[in-house]
């Protein structure tokens, strides 16, 4: 019978070689694969919008998870149609602590694919408001707009612990991804924990970067230099803490730092050297 899920530390592994293939891109793939990835999870958050526009008055719970329940399409189209998301990216520290990759090569990528990400955002958040689809007077444009509104006036401290928060979810999310070995396992270790996140009210970057700039461009009372200093800005620092330090690192220390033997973590390394001193 195959094998239908990796060990953690197989999964360890397995993003320490991603991390190496992606520290390889290209410049070009960075950003196309960038623009990707804004535009999907912009998918996910445009259908987040559609679901929740007029159930908020019913019963806010039931409107917060009909619309985390749809949102999570977009990570799976990033992971399984293929695109680089600059959070899920964040785990590309794995690969340098075991010294597969260098700083500067990690930094290229994140910030290329941070760009792309937020042109794709913007690209779509255009198209959207192009097709009608958000008219002045409708329900759908005032939710659209309320979401950003509602986001840019976060103070710094929550919108920066929402997003370390948010994204330790996000790449356990990724990680959980890694872990199943098919379509079906992929999108349930997609759906369940970005469900969880959007439910919860945590922040996201690149989803930010999509409901911002839709707010703004269909008449947010805010501009674009408080959306990025309000928002974009402590909740990208947010997100890296969470997705690119506390996470990786403890996976790093649990079953990658060799420990005796190679393969070991820390706490069977540990196990192994006391049996050692009691023989």
């Amino acid at each position: 019978m195959d094998k239908r899920i990796l060990s953690p530390s197989e999964v360890a592994r397995a993003t320490i070689k991603g991390g190496i293939k992606k520290a390889n891109l290209s410049t070009l793939q960075m950003i196309l694969l960038g623009i990707f990835a804004g535009v999907f999870i912009g998918f996910g958050a445009h259908a987040d919008i559609t679901v929740i526009q007029t159930l908020g008055g019913i019963d806010i719970g039931i409107a917060k998870f009909l619309g985390a329940a749809v949102f999570p399409v977009g990570l799976m189209l990033v992971l399984m149609a293929g695109a680089e998301l600059f959070t899920g990216n964040n785990l590309m520290t794995l690969a340098l602590m075991d010294r597969k990759i260098t700083f500067n090569k990690m930094m290229k990528n994140w910030v290329i694919v941070y760009i792309g990400n937020f042109i794709g955002s913007i690209l779509l958040a255009i198209i959207l408001v192009k097709t009608g689809l958000y008219k002045s007077d409708a329900a759908i444009t005032t939710k659209a707009i309320g979401i950003a509104e509602a986001k840019v006036a976060l103070p710094f401290g929550e919108a920066f612990l929402r997003a370390i928060l948010c994204n330790t979810i996000v790449v356990l999310a990724v990680w959980f991804a890694t872990a199943a070995r098919d379509i079906i396992g992929k999108i349930f270790a997609i759906w369940f924990p970005i469900m969880l996140f959007v439910l919860s009210g945590f922040e996201h970057s690149v989803a930010n970067m999509f409901f911002i700039s839709l707010g703004k461009m269909l008449g947010g009372n805010f501009t674009w230099m408080q959306m990025w200093i309000s928002n974009i800005i402590p909740v990208t620092l947010g997100n890296v803490l969470g997705g690119a330090v506390i996470v990786p690192v403890v996976y790093y220390l649990a079953y990658v730092k060799p420990s005796g033997d190679k393969n070991k973590g820390i706490v069977k390394g540990f196990m192994a050297n006391n049996k050692k001193k009691t023989a």
